[in-house]
């Protein structure tokens, strides 16, 4: 739940479904300095959840943004490029049982990783970009998307550029993995660029995407500390570690609905 503050919203909350006999097992709240307020209520037993919702509706003021959603596991279709780590990372998680998700099908703009993707029996489409054009290359993998109708697309080191009208089709959906300490090094080859600068952390970013290239709310970061004997290419290395971890913490946020998207923030509870 989200909206302006007002007094007694969690009283008002943990009544009603007390009246219909639910458990609580956590509950999370924040309000902004500009008084805008959050909340994130975990509880179990029976309910018909239209009912429900109807109820903390009418009980609740106007202007505030109710989701009652159910544990269950989120269908995600997963693209990459080249780069194995990220998406091995997923897979593995998926084989055990630790992702939160179903991976539905990944999708390739080369064909690279299509046996790995298959030896966890998960569907591989190849959609090349080469000689197509942006629109044409993206509206090839639309038509996939759309086939599968996945609640999240995962970018695990797809390395093209998103058309503003295909970030459109899923908005506040797309979670993409950034080599990079974002709002630092945006763009192509931040490795590089953290070398010439001769920074002293690098760092990896899981963020929503949206139309603006690698500004969209950030979800999870994390740094390691690096010094003027690593090169390039040893910073890279480094990093690889670190994206993995990062990507794969910020999908356990995002798989169990702790994140709210707060304009161009989040606000994790």
């Amino acid at each position: 739940m989200d909206g302006p503050d007002h007094k007694g919203l969690i009283f008002t909350v943990t009544k009603v479904l007390y009246e219909y006999h639910q458990n609580i097992i956590r509950n999370d709240e924040y309000v902004s300095p500009s008084g805008y307020f959050f909340m994130r209520t975990e509880f179990e037993g029976i309910i018909d959840p239209e009912i429900v919702l109807n109820a903390l509706k009418e009980s609740l003021p106007k202007g505030l943004r109710l989701r009652l959603k159910s544990d269950k596991k989120k269908d995600i279709v997963v693209m990459v490029t080249r780069e194995h780590y990220c998406v091995a990372e997923l897979l593995v998680r998926y084989a055990f049982d630790e992702l939160g998700a179903n991976i539905k099908a990944v999708i390739g703009n080369y064909n690279t990783l299509r046996s790995l993707v298959e030896k966890f029996n998960i569907p591989y489409y190849h959609v090349s970009h080469e000689g197509l054009t942006r629109e044409q290359h993206e509206e090839k993998i639309l038509s996939i998307l759309l086939r599968y109708q996945p609640e999240f697309v995962v970018l695990a080191k797809y390395m093209r550029i998103l058309s503003p009208e295909f970030v459109r089709h899923f908005p506040e959906k797309i979670v993409n993995i950034h080599h990079s300490f974002l709002p630092a090094f945006i763009g192509a080859n931040p490795y590089r660029q953290a070398y010439d600068r001769g920074v002293k952390i690098i760092g990896a970013t899981a963020h929503f995407v949206n139309e603006n290239l690698d500004e969209g709310p950030i979800i999870a970061q994390d740094v390691k500390r690096v010094s003027h004997r690593h090169s390039a290419t040893e910073m890279a290395k480094l990093g690889r570690d670190i994206e993995k971890s990062v990507l794969s913490e910020a999908l356990k946020l995002v798989f169990s609905d702790r994140v709210f998207i707060s304009g161009n923030r989040t606000i994790i509870l």
